[in-house]
């Protein structure tokens, strides 16, 4: 009993002399030159795990574990202090700004440049601004944030819908005109997830570009990854949830305006008993909810940063949904004093479950399967089934299912698996010598699986008693790069030289297998084999690969002059024999006026300084084999017999080669008031030449099933200025207010083209049976709209001059522009009506903060680009509902009005279509509150967050379509991704949604 009793006393003894030994240190954290307090200063103390961070007001609170010791202070763009406790309570810092780390680094290809250094035109934007609001694709963050960048998504608020970037506008017609991706150095690399970002660089001059030859004329986007910080463990836990809604709909017929508008075209349409809205069964609440965990660390020789993200979105149409799993990591290892090893992994699993829209019109009678174009214009007399309970089908015009039946019973199922391992070792040959090696290995695999069943009526499904069909897509990319990089002080001068190899291959799979005719529909596409009609499968293989070698000169002369020279080298395999090879040079000179005598008398100005580039960048971006010969697979009948046979498919073109752009770079950095106000100002030129065009001249009797094959023929010239202002507003105790500001500007225009050639297209749905929406022309923009230009209503009597009718037109019909003057209304009569290119584009960021209240308000628009609104030709046919619009029809006794009488008619594309498509978003607005550190010391955490935000609340537009955000590409659009001239068409986009978003941040 006795000795337990000295053991409790031991133990409490020992206790009582931890709690003495233990030290609280607090105080406060300010800037030597303002005063101000310093929020998130890094305090951690020396040669332990143990730290924290001040709030808001600077201050800070630690409890040390014994008397003595030393408190590092660390925060960016200031000195590093250590300063020992030596037994006090209280510690008061104040930090001196260093001018060698204040000087940001950003990212260039291969390497690292203080901002002050950079002789091209980068765009840099940094994690906060990537996650001030909840993103699919990090992408889409860029857009309003980055001058010269437009970024867009390819359907709407579709869940899982791909993006599409474009830098400096349209640079090709045929080949891609998105920008490269590099993530972490791995080249054509799948975007992160938003929250694993730590910046993104935007390279978009050919001084920046040219380091990556023939994929650099289209801009590069470089990400950076977060990376694990010596220290303690840092644990973060990331959870937001969104509601969705559509941001509009259209104001459409209710069933007895429908039937009223309908007897004016039929007077025996008979009304039937429903009042449907189709879009109110369609459309629901859409949720959204992203979670992501992650924690990193390191020490001396290692540091690490690991997440896990998962990301689910329900939308605002009923069975579209999307969900992904991904994870990310990287560690860093400085093995010896020379050798550094280090490896990024990257892998995503993603579920996308849709609903047929965006119909091209070609796969289904009438366009029947594109659930929002059938939404307006469905009949809202009709109900979900008919007497007999079975799906009811249109009464007027094409034939096709009912929206929500095809919303309901179709299958539109993908699954996409990404993973990416990317391995580099860095190596210090001699001290001012050193060498890195890479070597990356990246897949895509996807499934897809579509089924039309024989409930559908009038789709493929119904026709054939169920349709399904299965695909397979597999992608694998393997990439070696290999670099020195020499730096060498040379009196006043600093040199680096970089050199470097680079050899990429690309395997792309696909197989495709369907089948029709099932006893059942309960089986999906899972059932092939029980399809009465096998489908012929399709199945390929390509392959394409390119080596490199590339070069980059850095001379900086006395803190005041700058050059910069690149050359790369390529081969790509997917040029002809005679073009394989190509060179792209660059070169930029700098000119830090700041640093001249002359200037740095003038106190208002912290710097200034001059750019100038000039180089030539590349575009292979076309599928392999273009320029071979092709044979294409037919049947044909031999001795009564179905054989398989061969037939000429494409003429070779041994002459095929690259795109190269020709820009030319003029930029002004300037910082006031002691960075209080910073701008950036560049103007742009570049001639895209030798542009790869489809041309069809070729005559038919040569005997090729494809008469168009790729040509070098022509060149397209884009022009413009970009603007960059940052401000710091205000810079109190307690308040503080920043803006950012950006605004550029686009002009294109052919110089030449296939020999002076019109080359007219169509984006039209293939059921509207019209063969000419826009045209590429000499001297005009890219993808300008064709079409008759509309004059009004024909009252009746003598024509105005300069007008005719259509054949067989009467008093309430369209006029329209007689060009060619003959009298009546002909396909000679149409010109360009229309230009979709925007005229400038704007991006406004202000952030206040007040104390521990934070709030970012975001405004993002653009002003011209004209939209083709080819909803409008539908529902102004006569053939199907419309808008109430139409209740203002001409009549006899309404003749007040620029809209024809009620009729059917056929579906011209005219100027009365065409709208502007200007407009000003609130793209997002959030207010946080971060709680302040003795609540969060409690807790037993670092930093805790909450906040609520808003996307898309508001639209100032004067577009009369659901959203001026259009991506329609229509039958003839190809891959919507890669195509540059089907721009500002409107038909069956998935809608825009508005969301209220709510976000949690913890950090331990």
């Amino acid at each position: 009993m006795k000795l337990k009793s000295n053991l409790t006393l031991i133990t409490l003894l020992l206790f009582s002399f931890a709690l003495f030994s233990q030290t609280k240190i607090t105080g406060k954290v300010t800037d030597g030159a303002t005063g101000d307090p310093l929020p998130q200063v890094t305090i951690q103390v020396k040669g332990t795990s143990l730290g924290t961070t001040t709030d808001f007001d600077g201050n800070y609170a630690i409890t040390l574990k014994s008397k003595s010791g030393t408190l590092v202070f660390n925060y960016l763009g200031y000195k590093n202090q250590e300063i020992k406790t030596d037994g006090k309570s209280i510690i008061n810092v104040t930090m001196i700004e260093d001018a060698s780390t204040l000087d940001e680094i950003v990212v260039v290809g291969y390497g690292t440049r203080k901002k002050s250094d950079v002789t091209g035109a980068v765009s840099s934007v940094k994690s906060e601004e990537l996650n001030a609001f909840p993103v699919l694709n990090a992408g889409q963050a860029l857009q309003g944030r980055a001058a010269g960048v437009v970024v867009q998504s390819n359907n709407g608020g579709e869940p899982g819908a791909p993006i599409k970037i474009q830098i400096r506008g349209n640079t090709s017609i045929n080949a891609s005109s998105a920008p490269l991706i590099v993530v972490d150095g791995f080249v054509g690399a799948v975007m992160p997830q938003p929250n694993d970002i730590e910046s993104i660089e935007v390279l978009k001059d050919a001084s920046a570009t040219a380091i990556y030859g023939s994929r650099g004329s289209n801009g590069v986007v470089l990400v950076t990854t977060k990376k694990g910080k010596k220290g303690r463990l840092s644990i973060e836990f990331n959870t937001n949830y969104s509601v969705q809604n559509t941001s509009n709909k259209l104001d459409l017929l209710d069933a007895n305006e429908f039937a009223t508008y309908q007897k004016l075209i039929n007077s025996n349409y008979i009304q039937q008993s429903e009042n449907t809205d189709w879009q109110d069964l369609l459309y629901t609440t859409g949720l959204t909810e992203n979670h992501q965990f992650s924690f990193s660390g390191g020490t001396d020789k290692i540091n690490f940063y690991a997440s896990a993200t998962y990301f689910n979105q329900d939308g605002v149409i009923m069975n579209s949904n999307f969900n992904r799993l991904s994870f990310l990591t990287n560690i860093d290892a400085q093995v010896t004093d020379k050798l550094k090893l280090g490896l990024n992994l990257f892998g995503s699993r993603g579920a996308k479950n849709g609903v047929p829209t965006q119909s091209t019109g070609e796969t289904a009678n009438g366009g029947g399967d594109d659930v929002v174009s059938l939404t307006f214009r469905f009949s809202p007399d009709l109900g979900i089934k008919d007497a007999n309970g079975l799906n009811t089908v249109n009464n007027i015009g094409d034939d096709v299912d009912n929206p929500y039946a095809i919303a309901n019973e179709s299958v539109n199922e993908a699954k996409t698996d990404n993973f990416r391992a990317n391995f580099y070792a860095n190596y210090d040959i001699l001290e001012n010598l050193t060498f890195k090696t890479t070597a990356g290995f990246s897949s895509t695999n996807e499934t897809e699986g579509l089924f039309r069943p024989s409930t559908l009526i009038t789709t493929a499904g119904g026709n054939t008693g169920g349709r399904a069909i299965v695909g397979s897509f597999k992608r694998t990319n393997i990439l070696s790069e290999n670099y020195l990089t020499y730096n060498k002080e040379i009196g006043k001068g600093n040199l680096t030289l970089l050199a470097g190899y680079s050899y990429q291959k690309n395997s792309t799979q696909r197989f495709a297998a369907g089948a029709q005719g099932f006893t059942s529909d309960s089986f999906s596409y899972h059932n092939l084999e029980g399809g009465a009609v096998q489908l012929i499968p399709t199945s390929s293989l390509t392959e394409s690969e390119i080596q490199s070698q590339f070069g980059r000169l850095n001379f900086d002369y006395d803190d005041r002059f700058l050059l910069t020279a690149t050359v790369r080298r390529d081969g790509a395999s997917n040029f002809a024999a005679n073009e394989k090879y190509a060179i792209f040079p660059s070169a930029a000179l700098g000119w830090k006026m700041s640093n001249e005598k002359f200037i740095q008398d003038i106190e208002a100005i912290t710097n200034l300084k001059l750019r100038a580039s000039y180089g030539v960048t590349g575009n292979q971006a076309i599928s392999p084999y273009q320029s071979l010969a092709r044979f294409n697979n037919i049947y044909s009948v031999l001795n009564g017999q179905t054989v398989s046979a061969v037939t000429p498919d494409q003429a070779a073109n041994p002459n095929l080669k690259w795109e190269s752009s020709y820009q030319t770079n003029i930029g002004v950095d300037l910082s006031l008031l002691d960075n209080k106000i910073s701008l950036s100002l560049d103007y742009y030129n570049i001639d895209t030449k030798d542009l790869i065009i489809n041309d069809s001249s070729q005559p038919e009797y040569f005997g090729f099933l494809t008469p168009a094959s790729l040509r070098n023929v022509g060149e397209v010239n884009n022009k413009g200025f970009e603007i960059s202002i940052n401000t710091r507003n205000i810079s109190t105790e307690n308040f503080r207010w920043t803006t950012d500001f950006n605004w550029s500007t686009n002009k294109n225009k052919f110089v030449t083209l296939l020999d002076g050639q019109d080359i007219f297209l169509d984006a039209s749905p293939g059921y509207f049976n019209i063969d000419r929406t826009h045209v590429l022309r000499e001297g005009e923009a890219v993808g300008v709209f064709w079409g008759y230009e509309y004059k009004g209503v024909y009252q009746g009597g003598s024509l105005p001059a300069g007008t005719a009718l259509l054949p067989g037109a009467a008093a309430g019909d369209q006029l329209f522009a007689d060009v060619d003057g003959s009298g009546d209304i002909s396909p000679s009569d149409q010109k360009i009506i229309g230009d979709p290119n925007a005229d400038w584009s704007i991006g406004i960021t202000n952030n206040f903060t007040y104390k521990n209240f934070d709030l970012n308000i975001f405004f993002q628009g653009v002003n011209g680009g004209d939209i083709m609104n080819l909803t409008n030709v539908q529902l102004f046919n006569g053939d199907s509902n419309a808008t109430k619009d139409i209740l203002n029809s001409w009549t006899p006794s309404n003749t007040n009005t620029n809209i024809p009488r009620a009729k059917l008619r056929g579906k011209e594309i005219s100027s009365r279509f065409v709208e502007d498509g200007s407009y000003i978003r609130l793209k997002n607005i959030a207010l946080g509150y971060t709680f302040p550190q003795e609540v969060t010391e409690k807790l037993g955490m670092d930093n805790v967050r909450l906040s609520i935000s808003g996307q898309n609340l508001l639209t100032f537009t004067n577009y009369s379509g659901l959203d001026p955000e259009v991506s329609y590409f229509g039958s003839g659009g190809g891959n919507s991704s890669d195509n540059n001239t089907f721009n500002g068409f409107d038909f069956g986009n998935y809608p825009t949604v508005k969301s209220v978003n709510f976000s949690l941040n913890i950090r331990f």
